[in-house]
């Protein structure tokens, strides 16, 4: 029995706690071959004398086909549920990356493992544990959203040194052996146990009432859940007005964090001192997931995510006319890195409170494939600016216009409506 004392948002985090934890950890898993492809690329070069971008290009490949596939997954979540959905996905993920050490020289087995890897790891991406998350937790929803997504940064701060280790010991066809088998396993013993979704909560209600005799014998797994339905968010504007902000601050960010370094050296700062720098935005990006967490749960979301987002703006704007000045160059870096890691998180948030959870798979693939589609457009776009102007200055003019203007979107969303006692 809950103590009656007890307020509704510490009721949920006895409830409910581990499956925040099966959720953060099956997201670090899918993050943990993205971490750890730069660790095996000297050992497969020097063993196979494949090139930087075949080895780099297999990353992309999953990436893409994640995108293609987030919408389709997204409905057979809203189907069956994320229990069904990601349990055999971490199965099948697994003996994807250990098929990884049985390479053989060949670029069309590099190419193909990869295509595979993207196919069944679309399973275990952001939308299945978002899914579990956001239709359990109401009063602290924010927050053990936040705290989802950071199984992401964990994997991406542990999989370096273990993986290293396991290379460097072991070798590289062991070191996808042990990745795959000790995180994975790990990570389907937590799920099975602890893994579950407000549909699964809800039918196993009705089971006991029904066998309590408070309610008639009935089909206990069609569970109707509050919401827009899918041609209701294809006109609704909240929809619309989220999926363009959250694809413009997306591929802004991402293009400036992944040159963000070459921006710093070519200003004058040494490669040690950038390394560290940019090292403080995986930093300050944990800390915006938990404290953006908190925020959402308290203050109207939209205006807390619009203000979030497009603070990006001021990132932007800092390395423009301060990059040589290493306290604003300092605030520009923990400023962006705060509000990168808030850009799922939000999104996950806000397409809950504006479509509820009838469709949320769905909505939320579309939005998580945009997601991943401005990622790969970003870096592009950076370096397309570098090679035809000779420098970084037209880029950060408009990340600091675009994120200032995807900020504004996001504000300007009405309140949501009140999806079972949540209002925005």
């Amino acid at each position: 029995m809950m103590n009656s004392s007890s307020s509704p948002a510490e009721q949920e985090w006895r409830a409910n706690w581990s499956l925040v934890l099966a959720a953060s950890l099956g997201f670090s898993f899918y993050s943990v071959m993205l971490a750890s492809t730069g660790l095996f690329m000297g050992p497969l070069g020097e063993e196979f004398g494949w090139s930087r971008t075949l080895l780099s290009s297999g990353p992309s490949i999953a990436t893409v086909v994640n995108a293609l596939l987030g919408p389709f997954l997204g409905m057979l979540i809203d189907r069956f549920g994320a229990r069904r959905v990601a349990l055999p996905g971490l199965v099948l993920t697994t003996l994807s990356i250990l098929s990884f050490s049985l390479l053989g020289g060949s670029q069309v087995q590099w190419v193909a493992l990869w295509l595979v890897f993207g196919f069944v790891s679309v399973s275990i991406k952001s939308t299945a544990w978002t899914t579990a998350v956001v239709g359990v937790f109401q009063k602290s929803r924010g927050l053990a959203l936040g705290l989802t997504l950071a199984g992401t940064a964990v994997a991406q701060s542990a999989v370096p040194p273990l993986g290293n280790f396991l290379i460097v010991e072991f070798g590289w066809r062991a070191g996808f052996v042990w990745l795959g088998l000790g995180w994975g396993g790990i990570t389907l013993i937590v799920c099975l146990m602890f893994l579950f979704d407000k549909r699964d909560r809800a039918a196993q209600q009705r089971r006991a009432d029904a066998q309590a005799g408070r309610e008639a014998a009935a089909d206990v797994s069609v569970v109707e859940l509050p919401g827009l339905s899918i041609r209701q968010a294809w006109r609704d504007s909240a929809i619309w007005r989220l999926a363009i902000s959250n694809f413009i601050v997306m591929m802004l960010t991402m293009g400036l964090a992944i040159h963000l370094f070459p921006i710093l050296t070519e200003a004058g700062v040494d490669r040690t001192r950038a390394a560290w720098l940019v090292g403080l935005s995986g930093i300050a990006g944990i800390v915006g997931k938990l404290v953006t967490g908190v925020l959402l749960d308290r203050f109207r979301p939209n205006w807390i995510g619009g203000i979030t987002l497009g603070a990006a703006a001021l990132a932007f704007l800092l390395l423009l006319d301060g990059i040589r000045t290493p306290t604003l160059v300092l605030i520009a870096l923990l400023v962006n890195g705060y509000a990168a890691g808030t850009k799922t998180h939000i999104t996950g948030f806000l397409t809950a409170g504006y479509a509820g959870m009838k469709n949320f798979g769905a909505i939320y693939g579309v939005m998580s494939s945009l997601m991943a589609l401005a990622a790969g457009m970003g870096p592009m776009l950076a370096g397309l600016v570098y090679d035809n102007f000779g420098d970084y200055r037209l880029f950060l003019v408009a990340g600091t216009i675009g994120c200032a203007l995807g900020g504004l979107l996001i504000i300007s969303m009405p309140r949501y409506p009140d999806w079972g006692g949540q209002s925005g």
